[in-house]
């Protein structure tokens, strides 16, 4: 009898040891965290109020929208969720799928993730948007507002957690921004690639239904060689969209009727149509965030609306990011492909040599495919695929303004707002319906690759 429980004693101590020798081998992102300590026990606040302080520092950038600023979202977010992996089971770091990506981990001890997000953002923001990209009067205010951003919430957590924690998670924080941003830097199309912004060096293509510079103020070329910058889930092939129809100023060719539509639309224009090209067009510096940051808006809508977790929160700010992105460098990539002129320049040479759009400028990049319609429907397809695929929501982004009809308004689904979005740039007279319908195309085609990235 001694002598089985001298053996069932070895048995035991040897299992334990096994265990915990196991438990001490594995990564940090595979150990169970305390079902007291994860993310989703927290909620949202932290970074909502960075989006939307981020909206607000879009609004006044110059030169930096609307791809730059997509890029930026990204690498902001993706650092924001790999921070708090360790308190996220149900979820996986990405660093696997990131080329290149060293992503430091975390001990194994206790973290209050608010404080580890909240200084990642605060050091990203500081990093990702160069003061000397917004607009002057704007330039210390909006760093001021970081600062202040930073400081409100940490004097909150130092006294909910304790020094020692909460220095444990400002570190962390600090490491895995640091990370990223080393990370970004070896994207060299897209890290600095706001700095040259209107190259002088590139000179648009002539020739036939060929873009160049347009109406009324004749910009030169806005981030020609953003099609190269690095992208979270399409591949090379996937970046180009089809080609457009066929160049012909012949009144029986497909273009030549799109023209026409485009011409009539703005001419005739109707008050629902008015409502939409205003609604969505986030064309405005110094008024609106840009076109890629629309989506940010309509997340942080949703997030507030059905009071969704912090693990909830930088899991959508995520993916919509990278949705972004990779829909900015298609369509970047697409557009100096084909290099289609806009409705003005056709319109003006056939129909009406004054003609002017609704809007009061032209985009100063290619026309097709549309970048609004490419966004759009990338982060339709990601946000259906979170949220659900008959979310009915009333979308406010503009709610209050008076400088144009920025009256919500409300969608049965999320690919409801990506195909307004995307026609509405036809009334405004700065695509033919070929640019919006490809770009559309072409978005869906990347969220549906982002929503295949191994988050779970």
């Amino acid at each position: 009898m001694n002598t089985f429980l001298s053996n069932f004693s070895k048995t035991i101590l040897l299992f334990v040891f096994i265990c915990l020798v196991a438990s001490g081998c594995k990564d940090d992102e595979n150990v169970t965290p305390d079902n007291n300590n994860l993310v989703n026990n927290n909620d949202a606040e932290v970074p909502m109020a960075w989006m939307n302080l981020f909206l607000e520092m879009d609004r006044y950038t110059q030169d930096f929208r609307p791809v730059p600023v997509a890029r930026a979202l990204a690498y902001i977010n993706l650092a924001a969720y790999e921070s708090v992996m360790k308190g996220m089971p149900d979820f996986k770091s990405l660093k696997d799928v990131m080329v290149g990506l060293d992503m430091p981990a975390a001990e194994n001890k206790e973290y209050h993730y608010p404080t580890v997000v909240n200084t990642v953002y605060a050091n990203l923001f500081k990093r990702f948007i160069p003061s000397g990209y917004i607009l002057n009067d704007h330039q210390s205010e909006l760093q001021f507002e970081i600062l202040a951003l930073q400081e409100s919430f940490n004097e909150s957590f130092r006294n909910q957690v304790g020094a020692e924690i909460f220095n444990r998670s400002v570190a962390h924080g600090e490491t895995v921004a640091n990370a990223v941003w080393n990370w970004s830097r070896t994207d060299v199309f897209g890290h600095d690639g706001h700095v040259n912004a209107r190259p002088n060096g590139y000179t648009p293509p002539s020739g036939p239904g060929l873009w160049q510079p347009t109406p009324p103020d004749f910009s030169a070329a806005l981030f020609p060689y953003w099609g190269k910058v690095r992208t979270f889930a399409i591949s090379e092939t996937e970046k180009l969209a089809r080609p457009p129809l066929v160049f012909s100023q012949d009144p029986s060719s497909q273009l030549y009727v799109q023209a026409l539509e485009v011409r009539n639309a703005v001419n005739n224009l109707q008050s629902n149509d008015q409502w939409i090209a205003d609604f969505w067009s986030d064309d405005y510096v110094g008024l609106t965030f840009s076109p890629s940051s629309r989506w940010i808006s309509i997340t942080s809508q949703i997030l507030k609306g059905n009071n969704y977790d912090l693990e909830t929160a930088l899991y959508a700010y995520a993916k919509v990011s990278f949705a972004l992105n990779d829909a900015g460098v298609a369509a970047w990539h697409s557009k100096y492909h084909y290099n289609v002129e806009r409705p003005v320049s056709y319109i003006r040479r056939v129909f009406e040599p004054d003609w002017a759009t609704y809007l009061s400028t032209n985009p100063s990049f290619p026309a097709y495919p549309s970048g609004h319609a490419t966004f759009g429907a990338a982060a339709a397809e990601v946000l259906s695929h979170i949220f659900g695929y008959d979310y009915h929501m009333t979308d406010t982004s503009h709610e209050g303004r008076t400088e144009f009809l920025g009256m919500p308004r409300t969608f049965d689904t999320f690919y409801q707002m990506a195909e307004e979005n995307a026609y509405s740039r036809l009334p405004a007279g700065v695509h033919f319906r070929m640019d919006y319908e490809e770009g559309l195309r072409l978005g869906y085609q990347v969220g549906r690759k982002i929503n295949s990235m191994p988050f779970k």
